[in-house]
């Protein structure tokens, strides 16, 4: 059956703040391009509130009315749909009137009220997983939003906190949660290579450098789609420059990733 997240592999990327207009589109006509040169799905993804930083001073994005103009403009003029976050019960509504699918943070896959909230307004949901948790207990996210009413729901894995200032991706995973949740997995190959907290002035710090190797493994270990964050100049990001991937080396870097997926995928364990 098709759904929002299939069929697979599907590819979720664009800056982690919306920027101004000539640089989302930008961005997502890259994108679309990009996609249809290589026979994938792709969706435009940009926060219009990173309401998560370590830092308080750093740049937060244009606000919830102004970002989700900017992403309905992108929509129409690129072609794309679009997936944004939400953080809080009163942001889903405006957001799902906007917007093709919705997001769940990592740090709020618990939160009840917001998981019944997006599951109960019909837009697809893709919840991240916690850094601490254990690819199975995803499912009573899943659970919420299902019983809300959304059946189209992605979970993402995105590493887990190793000491205090790394993280390490789990292969397994993949499988275990799909096994778990019953839904498509995707890979969050940008924010895997970050180092919370560990850049300058308490920003995340992280190294793209190990991007490729990473999203080669979760392509080749089952994983349904790809979440990169990418700007065309990420040093000039407001948000995640440290751990983004350049746009101009996107194409690079899917066909590496998708070479990998169609040659050796694991979708299930020995029969």
């Amino acid at each position: 059956m098709r759904t929002f997240w299939s069929p697979a592999p599907v590819v979720v990327a664009g800056p982690c703040l919306i920027e101004d207009y000539d640089l989302n589109l930008r961005v997502a006509s890259h994108l679309a391009k990009l996609a249809e040169r290589l026979g994938l799905r792709a969706v435009f993804k940009a926060s219009f509130d990173k309401a998560n930083r370590s830092n308080p001073h750093a740049p937060r994005g244009p606000g919830m009315e102004a970002g989700l103009e900017l992403l309905a403009r992108v929509r129409k003029d690129s072609g794309l749909q679009v997936l944004t976050d939400v953080h809080e019960t009163w942001q889903v509504e405006p957001a799902a009137a906007a917007v093709d699918a919705l997001q769940i943070p990592a740090f709020l896959c618990r939160q009840t009220d917001l998981l019944q909230a997006a599951g109960s307004v019909g837009k697809p949901v893709n919840i991240k997983k916690g850094q601490w948790m254990a690819p199975e207990a995803m499912v009573g996210a899943v659970q919420k939003v299902v019983a809300a009413g959304c059946t189209d729901v992605a979970v993402t894995e995105r590493g887990s906190f190793f000491g205090y200032g790394d993280l390490v991706v789990d292969m397994r995973n993949f499988q275990r949660m799909r096994a778990a949740t019953g839904k498509p997995v995707l890979f969050d190959a940008t924010h895997s290579v970050q180092r919370p907290g560990g850049g300058e002035q308490g920003c995340s710090g992280g190294d793209p450098a190990f991007v490729p190797a990473l999203i080669g493994a979760a392509a080749a270990a089952g994983a349904d789609g790809f979440f990169i964050e990418t700007h065309p100049d990420p040093s000039k990001a407001p948000s995640d420059g440290a751990s983004m991937w350049p746009l101009a080396q996107l194409e690079g870097l899917l066909s590496g990733a998708l070479a990998a997926w169609t040659a050796c995928s694991v979708r299930d364990g020995p029969s």
